[in-house]
């Protein structure tokens, strides 16, 4: 009996921990206040790194566009098997692409972040175990915005004992060396939730 009294506090106490918003942009607007531990970003060199994890809500939240609010619940059940990160790079607040000088430089960028982010970017435990990408977007934004933005998904793997996750983006070719991130795991396991 006594167990099962301290499991249900655990449980209450990790639900207190668990945020819920009202809509998207109210959980937006939670994700990227870098105090909440959602976003981190770095400087190097003059280009602007930043990391965010998107909650599997936020997923759900962009695909009910499409679809009834009903869906809501299956809907988590299928992205929640996957994690979500969103890297955007800039340089003199511009997309990284603007910052070349060259068509050489802009054609071999291109290719990379279209083609090569896979090479470049590295999922790890802080057991050392590596997390193996599944796939990653790069919408080309042809200068509309202020930031070059890759989405990178990866399998949510049982992580009983894990206590960070790495992420790491080797040099992309733009003098800024490897670029460091490190992701308390708490942070997913308490993600924050929308209200559909």
């Amino acid at each position: 009996m006594k167990l099962f009294a301290i499991f249900l506090i655990l449980v209450a106490f990790s639900a207190c921990n668990q945020k819920t918003f009202d809509s998207k942009e109210a959980l937006l607007k939670y994700l990227q206040d870098e105090d909440n531990g959602y976003i981190q970003k770095k400087t190097v060199n003059g280009v602007d790194f930043s990391l965010m994890y998107r909650p599997t809500d936020l997923i759900v939240s962009q695909m009910l566009k499409s679809k009834k609010l009903n869906e809501a619940d299956s809907l988590r059940k299928v992205y929640k098997d996957y994690l979500y990160f969103n890297l955007s790079i800039a340089k003199g607040n511009q997309e990284i692409l603007s910052a070349l000088s060259s068509r050489n430089d802009f054609g071999r960028m291109v290719n990379r972040l279209a083609f090569g982010m896979e090479e470049k970017t590295h999922l790890y435990t802080n057991k050392n175990d590596t997390i193996q990408i599944l796939d990653y977007i790069y919408p080309r934004m042809f200068g509309t915005t202020n930031t070059t933005s890759v989405m990178f998904v990866y399998p949510n793997i049982e992580m009983e004992d894990v206590q960070f996750l790495h992420f790491s983006v080797e040099d992309i070719g733009i003098g800024t060396g490897d670029i460091k991130f490190k992701i308390p795991i708490k942070k997913i396991r308490n993600q924050p939730k929308i209200t559909f």
